[in-house]
């Protein structure tokens, strides 16, 4: 059956009573995770390097941890891959939407969907994830990009707020992050052979996050 938006609105703000209520009464679980200082920058075929966040965007994102990296292969231009992970999402720290922050970054969104992913190590069926193409100028990229809570693989942010609040009051737990892959190409190229691509390296690195992210 498929839930309208206002419906799991209501059901979001009536389980954020039950979540503020709940956050007040413990001290929240903080799960032990291996840093990003020691994800992989081979990866298969795939080669990365590190860059960083300017201090100001820190102060915005209040990521507590986060991972920036370019991968190249022999089959077109980097890959870009963000991670920021949020070891408590109850004291003012929130994700922020790829949706909001790419228009605010000059991005225009052409196009959004979803796709699937076969390769999780967790999941025996393929998962879900966010699909996004942007424009600036000449510019042009495919986003991939979904959140990763307590060991769900989450495309939906309605759905999300609805489990942040179950994982509270049953796990004692707000913990996430926000996984990000940027594919660029130009209007030559095949969509659907980028999308392939985006699809493989994001099938790459969702075994490795497991050990980063903690279920």
């Amino acid at each position: 059956m498929k839930l309208s938006k206002e419906f799991l609105v209501s059901v979001v703000i009536l389980m954020t009573a039950a979540f503020l209520l709940q956050g007040m009464s413990r001290r929240e679980t903080i799960p032990v995770r291996n840093s990003f200082a020691d994800f992989p920058l081979r990866i298969g075929e795939w080669s990365g390097k590190a860059s960083w966040l300017r201090s100001d965007i820190l102060e915005v994102l209040k990521v507590d941890d986060y991972l920036m990296r370019e991968y190249s292969d022999e089959k077109g231009p980097p890959l870009g891959l963000y991670v920021g992970y949020y070891k408590s999402l109850q004291q003012g720290a929130s994700y922020h939407s790829p949706k909001n922050c790419l228009p605010g970054n000059g991005w225009y969104i052409a196009r959004t969907g979803k796709t699937r992913v076969d390769a999780f190590a967790r999941h025996r069926q393929a998962v879900e994830i966010n699909q996004v193409v942007i424009l600036k100028g000449l510019d042009k990229q495919l986003v991939l990009y979904w959140y990763q809570d307590r060991g769900r693989i989450i495309a939906s942010e309605y759905w999300g707020k609805i489990y942040l609040v179950l994982d509270t009051i049953m796990k004692n737990r707000t913990d996430g992050a926000l996984v990000r892959v940027t594919v660029p190409f130009t209007e030559e190229d095949d969509e659907g052979v980028v999308l392939d691509r985006g699809r493989a390296f994001v099938g790459k690195i969702f075994p490795l996050l497991e050990s980063y992210l903690p279920s």
